[in-house]
This record gives C-alpha cells, sequence and structure tokens, in this order.
C-alpha cells in the first residue's frame, strides 16, 4: 500500500514528529509514503501561518530517506491551498523548488475560512457550495504546477446540503479540464475520521470523474496523527476497484507510476 497524503510537525497544524509516522507506516507494512507538508499563502485565519521550511523539511526527508531505505520509500510533496489570488506565489514557488508529489487544495474561497465556517456566513449550503467549486475550476483552468487534486469535495465537511442538490455540472468541468491536462484526484480517507460516511470525494464524484475518462487516482489518509496511516484503505482499493478504476499512482519527480489495485485488494 501507498499513502500519498500526511503530515508532520513541519506542518503548522501538526505536532507528530515525522519519524513517528514512518515507523507506524512500517508496522502497517505500507511499501511507500508521501509526506505532502502544508504551504496555504495568504491564508486568512490570523491564529495560524501554514509556511513551510522547506530547507528544513528536505535535510529532514533526506535523512529519514538514508535511515529507512531497506525498510520503506520515503516521497517529498507539499499541499498546497491554492486561491484565485495566489496562483503567481505558487507558480514562483515550484519553479524554484522539487518535490516528488504536488497535491492542489482549496482550504480557502472568496477570501474566507471554511474550517472557522467564515465562508458559509449569509450564504446557504447550496451558494456556498457553487462558489467552492467555481473557484476551483478558476484554478485548475489557470494553474497547472500539480500532479492531483485533494479532497475535491473537501466542503462538505464543514456543511452538508440538503435536498436534491448536486454539484456534478461544474465538478464535470473540472473533470473536463484536469484529464487532458494528465492531473489526476486523491481519495482521501480522512472523511471518516471526520466524522463522514465517505472517503472524500464520494462515489458519486469518483464514479463520475471514471465516466469523463479519469485514470489517476492516488490514496491519502491525510494523517496528522500516526495512528492514522492508511486508515480504511483496503475498504477504499476494493471501492475504487468495483467502480473500474484498474491502478493506483505513486510520484517521483513528479512523474507517476501506476500500480494494479488488484494487488492490495
Amino acid at each position: 500500500m501507498f499513502d500519498y497524503h500526511m503530515h508532520s510537525n513541519f506542518s503548522a497544524d501538526c505536532d507528530t514528529p515525522m519519524e513517528e509516522t514512518v515507523e507506524a507506516a512500517i508496522q502497517k507494512g505500507l511499501k511507500e509514503i508521501c509526506f505532502t507538508e502544508h504551504i496555504d499563502y495568504d491564508y486568512p485565519d490570523p491564529t495560524i501561518e501554514f509556511e513551510l521550511d522547506v530547507d528544513g523539511y528536505d535535510q529532514n526527508i533526506k535523512q529519514l530517506q538514508q535511515k529507512y531505505k531497506d525498510k520503506i520509500s520515503i516521497k517529498k510533496g507539499v499541499e498546497i491551498g491554492v486561491q484565485p489570488h495566489i496562483l503567481d506565489r505558487y507558480h514562483k514557488l515550484l519553479n524554484e523548488e522539487t518535490f516528488d508529489f504536488v497535491i492542489c487544495s482549496l482550504h480557502a474561497a472568496d477570501k474566507k475560512n471554511l474550517h472557522r465556517g467564515d465562508f458559509f456566513t449569509n450564504r446557504t449550503a447550496e451558494e456556498a457550495y457553487a462558489l467552492y467549486y467555481e473557484e476551483l475550476l478558476y484554478c485548475v483552468q489557470n494553474f497547472d504546477h500539480y500532479n492531483i487534486l485533494g479532497h475535491l469535495d473537501l466542503v462538505k465537511r464543514y456543511k452538508s446540503l440538503t435536498g436534491d442538490a448536486d454539484f456534478h455540472d461544474i465538478i464535470q468541468n473540472i473533470f473536463k479540464t484536469i484529464i487532458p491536462k494528465g492531473k489526476g484526484i486523491e481519495v482521501n480517507t480522512s472523511g471518516f475520521a471526520y466524522g463522514l460516511n465517505s472517503a472524500m470525494p464520494s462515489t458519486d464524484i469518483l464514479t463520475l470523474y471514471k465516466q469523463c475518462g479519469g485514470e489517476m487516482i492516488t490514496v491519502g489518509s491525510d494523517a496528522h496523527e500516526a495512528t492514522h496511516v492508511a486508515h480504511r484503505f483496503k475498504e477504499i482499493y476494493s471501492l475504487l476497484e468495483t467502480i473500474g478504476f484498474k491502478y493506483i499512482a505513486t510520484f517521483e519527480n513528479q512523474k507517476p507510476t501506476f500500480h494494479p489495485i488488484k494487488n492490495f485488494t
């Protein structure tokens, strides 16, 4: 198995030492992991700053790669929190720095915070979802320096839709934008940890991605604690196989390698 979304104390919202997570991954029999530490420029919450000590991160990764080279493969990734007004800053960052893997996530919209709920103030759930996906569509239309989209329907973690509303039309436009560019999506199992009844994205969105011709999938726990590494991965592998996906992707120098899902189910 491969866990391609995890955090350590190099991320502002995590206190777990990197080596503790590596040890947990080895104990769970993983072949490869990728740390994806947060960078969220202009994050709209003055109580937290999602910057990254890139040099320190690189040094620590290299030390652990050497120490555990006979036990597990460790890749260096990053999770960038995009917003329409800061795409140029990420262009600059990713032209200057080297990562094996880049997750493109939308953690804030309308320059407001999803986590604290500011984004939802004075909006219906339907209005909030529409704006969230519109900003994500804008970002993928105007930014290409990433490999996969992270937790595509993250907005549902903070507010539920009512009735029969769905946003498959705009999500389909997102897929029609990213698939020809060779970009993929992740299945993020932290949805279960936060009390949702599915991973992110949900089964209907994964099915839509497959119907649109999408094939590139990574699976990540979004672990901020070592105990969450590879959480419910077997279940997700089986779901993906049922939908019709054949492969799980891993990355080195942002180049994908594809592994048959049947090897893990």
